[in-house]
């Protein structure tokens, strides 16, 4: 049995419906890609977080077979 996939965002429960894909530059490699989970609600939040420090990459669809 798989388990629900839940937002990252701090205390949020809801279902996953967004992979916010990153990468810190000074630790990984280029091509390498670190995922945050995240609601509709906390998308815009966790992005803008992300692209602040100049990690964000992309946002795609939550892939369910993670």
């Amino acid at each position: 049995m798989t388990d629900a996939l839940i937002c990252s965002s701090k205390g949020c429960t809801s279902p996953a419906v967004h992979q916010i894909e990153w990468n810190n530059p000074k630790i990984h490699t280029p091509d390498r890609r670190k995922v945050w989970l995240a609601c509709d609600e906390h998308e815009p939040t966790l992005r803008s977080f992300l692209d602040a420090r100049g990690f964000y990459k992309d946002t795609v669809p939550v892939d369910r077979n993670m």
